[in-house]
């Protein structure tokens, strides 16, 4: 989530112990045995790695040990994106770019209408993921698919002068409309020219969009129930739309996965509120962006504004949108290849997803998916599918086959767990479904009064049923990333001002005291072991590896954000890579069992932000390990392995990362910058005012090496 659109409310009821005083128990206890703070720091769970975080030999053979061959460059304060000596950085298909004939060209005093958004990139580039047109060409020539996560208003309409009625009064329809087309998903073909330039291929067969009123498909246990019947889908299987779509996903089969993450905020309910209005928080009065104001225009369509509005006006479901808000919060899977209508996984749960991220795949064993709710204070979450893993259905790139259908038989049957985190360094992978055993001894379904066979309601009610179950709340859990050799997952926990000291308890947003109390939220979390600091400003990256069984893991912290100057820099980190609140995160495996972990910034974090925008940080977890082989954390005696890589302009987040696959390009996006780009050279600083525009930008080596080594 953007640090720009961030909910500050909180929404978790549940009083189950949080990450962060799970932490600060571990911390104390390696205190005392270590003698101090600092040193339990510098140690913590390190000593997890003698067994479960071992590094596991590639073969037998002496492996060449992967090295970062850039100098950690300063941080900036400048309207440029700044890379290490050597690399160049261009600016790709950025906000407003045609991806056809019939959206006009670019231009400063564009005014954007419905039909040209729809026909061109959308707005503030989020996650993002390549697929290859064929294997033969991957690094050279593919689909681009991105996530377009919410608007700059102010950008959007510059030429106007701004918004028209953007936070009081009806908005006119066609504004309405238009900022609805910049939401959602692009697709687009790019290739790399002879000279090694990257350009997207207008009018390709392959170029579309996805946005906030694109028909979809319900699947899995939702699909089809009362839950989800509105007046445009009696039936309950479709919807209309992705909403807010920040990180995303990717499936061994070739599919890309968007990501539902603030989408609450895009509807308003007055009337009838459920709890699980409530618990998600659905707004009430106006919506963010006003849009459903524009209901009743003479020109609107098929409902297209009136579904916003949630408010029961009909004796049924089906005559009225008191479950449209229900349509949404899922992981959404779309075939880049073929244009075919979108599905909602409703299997994976309903929260603002951050993203989702497969784990390591081996044959014959299931299928997991690992996602975090991004808000203060919520959970980690982990789908285990029915069907086990055939790899015969790894399509090649480019091929023709049904991979919608692919996606039916590993996402819509499955088991959805919530991670508890313990201060011992274990943890347990609670299942989320009707027989389950609350922390009560109730079953889930008996506990959130639904009938004993309904996992449909338990999927709509998935963040009560997980404070039911006594998961683990978080510091914002956004991107993930898994090692492909060992299966280890990173996850960004980015912050969480409204952490309490130890001792403190818990208070309530609801009327609700305990968690029973469904709909409600924390107000405020103590620290736990996870999370030892309040008001933690900087956050930090979790690393675990999955037990011998589906409900065990092991865990540690793999970094602590802060200012180098900071009294809690607990990784000891210094003014060549200080960092504070990591958001996106990629594992770029280069070999041998080895491979380079990219973490990305969305700052705001003053102790950071004075001396340098949001970043781009790599390190090689392998070059960490210990004397005896095991896997380390970072710390004061090996922090200058993790460097500074990338800076982006003011005002921005970093976000959205791959490399290609042979590693000579590193793709980026610029989200939200203030004043940026002058030009489609991304390192040029802009010495005017320009109109801003998200975009993707392309880092390469001058010599056409591969990027980091």
């Amino acid at each position: 989530m953007s640090k720009e659109i961030e909910d500050h409310r909180l929404l978790n009821p549940s009083r189950n112990e949080p990450f962060s005083s799970v932490l600060d128990r571990r911390l104390s206890r390696r205190a005392v045995m270590k003698g101090g703070m600092g040193m339990a720091a510098m140690t913590m769970l390190g000593s997890f790695g003698l067994s479960a975080f071992a590094n596991e030999p590639s073969s037998g053979m002496a492996k060449t040990p992967l090295a970062l061959a850039f100098e950690s460059i300063a941080g900036s304060r400048s309207d440029a994106v700044v890379v290490p000596p050597g690399y160049t950085a261009q600016v790709l298909v950025p906000w407003g770019t045609p991806l056809d004939d019939s959206a006009p060209e670019w231009s400063e005093d564009l005014t954007m209408t419905p039909q040209a958004q729809a026909a061109s990139v959308g707005m503030h580039h989020d996650g993002m993921h390549p697929f290859a047109l064929d294997e033969s060409t991957a690094s050279e020539r593919f689909l681009l698919v991105m996530n377009n996560e919410y608007i700059d208003e102010n950008a959007l309409w510059a030429p106007q002068g701004g918004p028209t009625n953007m936070t009081e009064g009806k908005r006119p329809a066609d504004e309405v409309r238009t900022e609805i087309n910049a939401h959602g998903v692009t697709v687009v073909e790019v290739k790399k020219d002879a000279d090694g330039r990257w350009s997207h291929v207008k009018g390709s067969a392959h170029n579309r969009r996805y946005t906030s009123a694109t028909p979809m498909h319900l699947s899995g246990p939702v699909a089809g129930s009362d839950y989800v019947k509105t007046r445009y889908s009696p039936g309950g299987t479709q919807a209309r739309g992705t909403n807010n779509n920040c990180a995303h996903g990717y499936t061994p089969w070739g599919t890309y996965l968007t990501c539902e993450e603030n989408w609450p905020a895009y509807f308003v309910k007055n009337e009838g509120r459920t709890l699980d209005d409530d618990r998600l928080g659905i707004a009430s009065g106006r919506g963010r962006y006003g849009w459903e104001t524009a209901a009743g225009d003479d020109s609107e369509r098929d409902d297209e504004f009136t579904r916003l509005i949630g408010d029961p006006v009909a004796d049924d479901a089906s005559g009225d949108y008191r479950n449209e808000p229900r349509q949404f919060g899922y992981i959404v899977e779309i075939d880049p290849y073929t244009g075919r209508q979108a599905i909602k996984r409703t299997a994976l749960g309903r929260f603002r997803h951050e993203g989702c991220w497969p784990g390591k795949l081996v044959a014959g064993e299931p299928v997991v998916f690992y996602s975090g709710h991004d808000s203060r204070n919520e959970y980690i979450y982990k789908f285990v599918s029915e069907a086990a893993w055939d790899p015969a259905d790894a399509i090649a790139p480019g091929a023709e086959a049904d991979r919608l259908a692919i996606g039916d038989k590993y996402m819509d049957s499955g088991t959805l767990y919530v991670a508890r985190f313990n201060a011992d360094g274990s943890g347990e992978w609670l299942p989320l479904t009707p027989d389950a055993s609350t922390q009560d001894g109730r079953t889930l379904a008996e506990a959130l009064e639904l009938d004993a066979d309904d996992l449909a309601g338990v999927i709509i009610h998935t963040c009560d049923a997980a404070d039911l179950m006594g998961a683990t709340p978080m510091d914002r859990p956004e991107w993930g990333a898994v090692d492909p050799s060992t299966g280890e997952v990173y996850m960004t926990l980015t912050n969480n001002s409204k952490r309490t000291e130890d001792g403190t308890e818990a208070t309530l947003t609801g009327d609700g005291d305990n968690i029973t109390a469904l709909g409600n939220g924390y107000a405020t979390a103590p620290v736990n072991a996870a999370n030892p600091r309040a008001n933690n400003e900087a956050g930090q990256i979790i690393r675990w590896r999955e037990g011998s069984d589906a409900t065990a893991f092991d865990w540690e912290v793999f970094v602590f954000g802060a200012a180098a100057s900071d009294q809690n820099n607990l990784s000891g980190l210094t003014a060549d890579n200080e960092f504070a609140s990591p958001d996106g995160l990629y594992f770029d495996e280069r070999g041998d069992g080895q491979g380079i972990l990219w973490i990305q910034t969305d700052n705001g974090y003053e102790g950071v932000t004075e001396s340098t925008n949001d970043q781009v940080l790599a390190v090689v977890p392998a070059e960490l390990e210990r004397a005896d082989g095991a896997a380390a954390v970072i710390s004061g005696a090996n922090q200058d392995k993790l460097k500074r890589f990338c800076v982006g302009p003011n005002g921005c987040e970093v976000t959205g990362i791959f490399p290609t696959p042979d590693k000579t390009a590193l793709f980026i996006n610029i989200q939200h910058p203030g004043n940026w780009p002058a030009s489609d050279d991304a390192t040029q600083a802009s010495d005017a005012s320009v109109r801003p525009r998200a975009a993707t930008v392309v880092i390469q080596r001058e010599d056409g090496g591969q990027i980091g080594v």
